[in-house]
């Protein structure tokens, strides 16, 4: 598919993935390391199946602390299409930024923003999905990309689907946003066929999202408004704003309006929560353990699970069903898929401990 005329690529480039500790620290977070065996982190992936809609239309926002490194990553990139958040306000702040950079600078943008640390199998359907929800964005719908589920799962929240949407295939009403349910609720979500995965995946023109942001929070889009009129006006605005998450701030309240749409999509979409969904991605057939790295570097007997040398060392399992094991040069992971969510407890613990040389 050719590039789409004045779309670009909003990539918010946070988060700890505390979940996936010890591999991912404070320092080096999800989005930098390559968990999928490619040679390319997941910011890289992420790049490289956007670039063929967008051409260099990218604006990546990503931490002080992490912008060299996005910026090692991403070589093609000016630095003019890396922006630093001077410390983390949650991803209404990151991305309504870049909204409101991109409303100056091009008032024909549509935009869409993608999370740095998602994986995605199915380029070419991604890339379909994506065009369409840009014709949707362009009549001033704020669209979503719903992720077909694939079982009834509690760690994503859900789109619940409407109406068609007249002019428009392939696009459909958003009733409202819900919160991640219950296994039981989200199973009888699944039987209805009614529901989709919220990826937070949206494709909106960027005055669009400011304007609805203003209706329920006006003086966090006029703050944005005035630190893209003058940047060097950043330090001193971005600690005023408010912690909160784009569907919280914009997307609910425009649902409960009927101002969004989705477009129900399946191109294999997973955001590696923890290393239960990574050994997913990874399995391969076979009784022996998944292994993320040097292969060689593991010896396994009866065992299942996933292991990840990444210390050097050479690692043995015996007899051990579903484990997991993460060795790095300063901590040892050993848990169970079925535990994996349980790993946040440990680096919230260390934190406690002053031991954030850890996490």
């Amino acid at each position: 598919m050719s590039a789409i005329d004045n779309f670009w690529a909003v990539i918010p480039a946070g988060g700890a993935g505390t979940r996936l500790w010890p591999l991912s620290r404070s320092s080096s977070p999800k989005f930098l390391l390559d968990l999928t065996g490619t040679g390319r982190s997941l910011l890289e992936q992420t790049y490289d199946r956007l670039a063929p809609l967008v051409e260099d239309r990218f604006v990546v926002v990503t931490g002080v602390a992490h912008r060299a490194a996005v910026a090692g990553q991403l070589i093609d990139l000016g630095a003019e299409s890396i922006v630093a958040e001077p410390s983390a306000r949650d991803s209404m702040a990151a991305i309504g930024l870049a909204a409101a950079l991109l409303e100056r600078a091009d008032p024909s943008a549509v935009m869409g923003s993608f999370a740095a640390d998602h994986v995605i199998l199915d380029h070419a359907e991604f890339a379909r999905c994506v065009a369409t929800a840009v014709e949707a964005a362009r009549d001033g719908w704020l669209v979503t990309l719903g992720i077909a589920p694939t079982f009834a799962s509690s760690a994503f929240g859900y789109v619940h689907l409407g109406e068609a949407v007249e002019g428009h295939p392939g696009v459909v009403t958003v009733l409202e946003f819900v919160e991640k349910p219950s296994v039981e609720v989200a199973a009888g979500y699944l039987a209805t066929g009614n529901y989709r995965w919220n990826a937070g995946m949206f494709v909106v023109r960027p005055t669009v999202l400011l304007d609805l942001l203003a209706e329920t929070h006006p003086e966090f889009a006029a703050a944005l408004r005035e630190i893209a009129a003058d940047i060097s006006r950043l330090e001193e605005i971005w600690p005023t704003l408010p912690r909160i998450a784009l569907d919280h701030a914009v997307a609910e309240p425009a649902a409960g309006a009927g101002k969004v749409v989705t477009v129900p999509s399946s191109f294999g979409w997973d955001d590696i929560g923890d290393f239960d969904s990574l050994s997913t991605l990874l399995e391969a057939a076979g009784a022996t353990p998944t292994v993320l790295g040097d292969e060689t570097l593991v010896r396994a007997v009866d065992s299942t699970g996933l292991v990840v040398p990444a210390s050097g060392r050479t690692i043995a399992v015996i007899g051990l069903e579903d484990i997991v094991v993460v060795d790095t040069p300063d901590a040892v992971l050993v848990t169970t898929r079925a535990r994996a969510q349980d790993v946040k407890e440990i680096v919230a613990a260390l934190k406690e401990t002053g031991r954030a040389d850890l996490t």
